[in-house]
């Protein structure tokens, strides 16, 4: 145990030498930070490559692990309800924000346009429920639609619930072989972390470049603000209270995984880092681990959450459009019922902004004025959206733990 703190340690000190480094290389160097993108991107291609096996087969053995329909739906309830919970304090904390520093002054801008969020078809419950359904796991595992692959792969640890002992013990085998492998393989590319980091890091500067960047700085500050918010005050409080435990040794001890996702950007390429981490220096139990955080990574969004309300928000002001109570009552319902629905569709953060935005009748195109800077907060949104998956992860194991005590002390 002494050695893996000791590895985590150094790992998580290069990170941030990286993020460090990465920032300075992009600024004084741009074109050498643009040429070796490639860098970042094998890291990340990596990482994704993992993913698909990881999640498929964590689930199905976390499912199986379970041995019950009735202890599936007590832990599927607590993890939904926690995520739920988190996102709606998330846009809560996010719209009280806007209105007290109610950044963007009205302005009339000609010719403006965004064609990507124009080109988006309209939004419909029916398209979302049907997003959630495999019609051909073999497409979905390929094309890595990650909703679909857990639903089927909860549908098939299920049904296998039904089998003779006989019959579960050699898919259990094989699929805890995968599952380590995977693992395995996991921690390989982490080594690559400092490096890949210092890459990502270095052309999201060089491309962005530092001039959008202050030429938005409101914008970007509130939502930064609120992020931090979010990340070092809500979350805490709400792990101290339900799991009973000190919030910020844990995420002390998970926090490569947050500066992962800063990186990469992306929840789902930094999910075998979080349920790494999570087991080994979060001591959450891998059965929980393997449930909860592969649901997370999909349906968790309280970085978006408060990305989405404030922007919206945001091009509000600019428009000249004042919300009413009401309309930030339905801006917060609606962000938290898309948060879990539109997880499985395409460019998800996009489609949510569009349909809140048709929703209270603002302009589309305005979308443009924003988009500039989305990628450096979208890994600021990543990263909180991570620890809101890692947070979750450590209460449901703690709610769980609580209840395997009753039951002994019951016996």
């Amino acid at each position: 145990m002494i050695k893996k703190i000791k590895k985590y340690a150094t790992t998580n000190t290069l990170v941030l030498l990286g993020v460090i480094f990465g920032a300075l290389f992009g600024i004084f160097f741009p074109e050498l930070a643009l040429q070796q993108k490639i860098i970042g991107t094998v890291f990340i291609a990596f990482l994704k490559m993992l993913v698909v096996p990881l999640v498929f087969s964590s689930i199905f053995i976390a499912i199986l692990g379970l041995g019950s329909l009735e202890h599936l739906k007590n832990i599927g309830l607590k993890t939904i309800g926690l995520y739920l919970l988190t996102t709606a304090l998330a846009v809560l904390l996010a719209i009280i924000a806007m209105n007290i520093f109610a950044i963007g002054e009205q302005i009339a801008v000609k010719g403006l346009e965004f064609a990507k969020a124009t080109s988006i078809a309209p939004f419909s419950f029916e398209s979302m429920i049907l997003s959630f359904i495999p019609t051909n796991i073999f497409n979905s595992l390929s094309s890595g639609s990650m909703m679909q692959i857990i639903i089927f792969a909860m549908l098939f640890g299920v049904a296998s619930l039904y089998l003779k002992p006989s019959e579960q013990e050699p898919m259990i085998r094989f699929f805890t072989a995968v599952s380590e492998a995977m693992l395995k393989m996991a921690e390989w590319v982490i080594l690559m972390t400092p490096i890949g980091v210092f890459s990502l890091i270095s052309y999201v500067i060089a491309d962005q470049g530092v001039d959008v960047v202050v030429g938005l700085w409101k914008y970007m500050l509130v939502v930064a603000g609120a992020i931090l918010f979010h990340g070092l005050v809500t979350l805490p409080a709400v792990l101290a209270y339900f799991g009973k435990i000190n919030p910020f040794s844990y995420l002390s001890d998970v926090r490569e995984a947050p500066i992962m996702a800063f990186s990469t950007a992306s929840s789902a390429a930094t999910l075998p880092v979080s349920m790494r981490v999570a087991e080994e220096m979060g001591g959450v139990n891998k059965k929980t681990a393997s449930f909860v955080l592969p649901l997370g990574a999909t349906v968790s969004m309280d970085g978006t959450a408060i990305y989405l309300s404030v922007a919206v928000l945001y091009i509000a002001n600019l428009t000249g459009v004042v919300l009413s109570v009401g309309d930030q009552v339905l801006l917060g319902i609606t962000v938290v019922a898309l948060s879990v629905g539109v997880a499985a569709l395409p460019s998800a953060s996009l489609v949510m902004m569009v349909v809140i935005l048709n929703k209270l009748n603002l302009p589309v195109e305005y979308i443009a004025l924003i988009v500039a800077v989305d990628r450096i907060l979208d890994m600021c949104r990543t990263s909180l959206n991570v620890t809101s998956d890692l947070v979750v992860a450590k209460i449901v194991d703690q709610l769980e733990k609580k209840v395997s005590s009753k039951k002994e002390c019951a016996l």
